[in-house]
């Protein structure tokens, strides 16, 4: 990792969150892993928290947990949430391509943006 933040959001997907956003922000250069990619399936979510915030990534859920846990004071570089089953998966893409031309790493830090 390096010691200054990336200049341009990257995006950690939680496994909630269907793998065509991942592959539509990838097709329009956006930097993104997923759960299933760094071998986090089914782990606790301050891990992920964690993982992610030594990343320098910003959490894409629908789990509302991770609201739960930001709002305890759990730092984190970011969380984009989307409630379940509101939005289709072209305005989930929209939202965070959104959050990525407007907003920097260090704006979404400790920061949560609703979809």
């Amino acid at each position: 990792m390096s010691d200054s933040p990336p200049e341009q959001i990257r995006f950690y997907l939680d496994e909630h969150v269907a793998n065509a956003v991942a592959n539509g922000l990838r097709n329009r250069g956006i930097d993104v892993v997923t759960t299933a990619e760094v071998g986090y399936m089914g782990r606790d979510d301050l891990d992920i928290m964690a993982f992610a915030l030594q990343e320098n990534r910003v959490i894409v859920t629908q789990d509302d947990d991770f609201l739960t846990h930001a709002s305890g004071g759990i730092a984190h570089a970011g969380i984009a949430y989307c409630k379940p089953q509101t939005r289709s998966l072209k305005q989930i893409i929209q939202g965070l391509l959104l959050i990525h031309g407007v907003l920097s790493p260090e704006e979404m830090l400790n920061h949560i943006e609703f979809l």
